[in-house]
């Protein structure tokens, strides 16, 4: 084949793969938009929301960045003993270690364990429901001090792996108002890398 036929090929080819690079970005980006959405919507479905209305404005995050929606392989830890997990207005919960997550994220190995709430495992609703709290590198600055939380289902597990996006970690309540019932993240959940991803700190609290 001709040099320069092989060269215009080769550009097409990078082309191409560019924008289907940059679709996919956009397309990422659009879907957690979409998601935000939502989740800004869930807090005027309860009377006892930390937020109203008018204070959605306040919630901040991180700009999407795909580089943090990470794939973890997942250990199950079946013969885990229930605990009861600290809070921080002084109560305890029971949750059990249902798995321990690794992964790689920004070149570096991390494993975090996700648990089950045993309270909520009794309401249909939540049976698979699985809690992945958390505290890294920004909290205190950026992002809450208490830590956030990531939410997965038993059923996103899927040939012993599962997909961590910590675009999707969000903010406890206490993040908000005082009064409520937030489990503190165990130190085996603290990660030493600053999650730049996810839910920042309420506006409000930061400049009070």
């Amino acid at each position: 084949m001709h040099r320069k036929n092989k060269l215009r090929i080769a550009g097409l080819v990078f082309a191409l793969g560019a924008n289907l690079s940059g679709f996919s970005q956009s397309t990422y980006s659009q879907q957690l938009v979409a998601h935000r959405e939502n989740y800004k919507a869930e807090f005027l479905k309860s009377p006892k929301s930390p937020l109203k209305k008018e204070d959605l404005k306040n919630l901040r995050f991180y700009d999407p960045d795909s580089t943090y929606r990470v794939e973890a392989t997942v250990q199950r830890t079946p013969q885990a003993e229930p605990f009861e997990l600290p809070t921080y207005d002084g109560q305890k919960k029971s949750y059990v270690p249902y798995a321990v997550l690794t992964f790689r994220m920004q070149g570096k190995p991390y494993h975090l364990t996700v648990y089950r709430s045993l309270q909520l495992a009794r309401l249909p609703q939540y049976r698979d429901y699985l809690f992945l709290p958390f505290k890294d590198a920004t909290n205190g600055r950026e992002s809450y001090g208490g830590g956030r939380y990531i939410d997965l289902r038993m059923g996103d597990i899927k040939d012993g792996k599962v997909v961590v996006d910590f675009n999707k970690a969000y903010n406890p309540s206490c993040a908000y108002s005082d009064g409520y019932a937030c489990p503190i993240p165990p130190k085996d959940n603290h990660l030493v890398v600053a999650v730049e991803a996810g839910e920042k700190n309420y506006e409000l609290r930061v400049k009070n």
